[in-house]
């Protein structure tokens, strides 16, 4: 007997929003097979708000709402049987940042959770990222967002420590970001890892995402350090015009990619890494996979 149920995640973060549908199929005595079923990416940039001005547009906000209210339509017509939608950076900095959360409530019925950087990497590390992390090997893992990092370091199949950092896309690109904070992130990930003979990162983000596709490479298969050098010299040279055109990149993207690829770049120079590897999991995978393992428990207590 097969049970099949739908499971959705809405990730608000500094440069885009997005609605992740999730497919979970269940067969007794096997694990359960996670399936992305559909993926809605909105480019409303909170960022360039916040950052700047300290708090969310009224423009924002009403495509805010438009954007809630579709991704409700969405999800009633999927039939999800729990959902969750986490914000980060932006509303979590912004001085309007709950009386919006609790406007798009009133509006949309959609329930917005404002969340820090320390339970952003714990919702994460509930994704298939404790797959890749073996006991033997030690790793640092990059989360490149719009309006912060977070990195944290594996080892022996453990997160040893875990920083966030206001180093986001959004921020560079609006040039918010003191030369004296990439010295903080480096001085961080050189004192964190300097005690491990190697050394591998692993990215996470729609950047790296997008990178990791460019390649070429095999899902599983990691981009050298050699790779990505190269590929940052070639997009720096490029207009945003060629990198929207020749690269097929969306126009949101096109701008935060090399601020971005600065970011995974310089961790893993700062660390030693010959390699990073890339699984394509991030916040709204996380969500699904908690928004499960919670089910199961309530439906555990029950039987009980």
């Amino acid at each position: 007997m097969l049970q099949i149920n739908k499971y959705a995640a809405i990730d608000i973060g500094s440069n885009a929003i997005r609605l992740l549908i999730a497919t979970v199929f269940e067969k007794e005595g096997a694990a359960p097979l996670f399936k992305k079923t559909s993926l809605v990416r909105v480019p409303i940039r909170l960022g360039a708000d916040v950052f700047l001005e300290e708090k969310i547009s009224e423009k924002n906000y009403l495509r805010m709402v438009e954007a809630m209210t579709a991704f409700g339509l969405l999800m009633k017509n999927h039939n999800v049987v729990e959902y969750r939608a986490c914000a980060t950076s932006a509303m979590r900095e912004a001085k309007n940042g709950e009386a919006i959360a609790g406007n798009i409530l009133e509006k949309t019925g959609i329930n917005i959770q404002i969340i820090d950087g320390t339970d952003e990497a714990a919702i994460i590390a509930s994704t298939d990222l404790k797959d890749l992390i073996e006991e033997n090997k030690v790793f640092l893992y990059v989360d490149v967002g719009g309006g912060s990092t977070e990195f944290t370091v594996y080892a022996n199949g453990k997160s040893v420590t875990s920083r966030s950092f206001k180093l986001g896309t959004v921020r560079i690109l609006n040039d918010m970001v003191r030369e004296s904070m990439w010295d903080e992130v480096r001085d961080w990930i050189k004192e964190n890892t300097q005690q491990y003979e190697k050394i591998n990162v692993i990215g996470s983000g729609g950047n790296i995402n997008s990178i990791f596709k460019y390649s070429g490479k095999k899902l599983g298969k990691p981009l050298s350090y050699f790779f990505m050098a190269n590929y940052y010299e070639k997009i720096k040279e490029m207009t945003y015009h060629e990198r929207i055109f020749d690269m097929q990149m969306n126009p949101d993207r096109a701008d935060v990619i090399i601020p971005a690829t600065r970011i995974y770049l310089s961790a893993m120079k700062w660390c030693k890494a010959k390699n990073i590897f890339v699984p394509k999991i991030g916040l709204a995978d996380g969500i699904v996979k908690s928004l499960y393992n919670e089910r199961k428990a309530k439906e555990l207590e029950v039987d009980l």
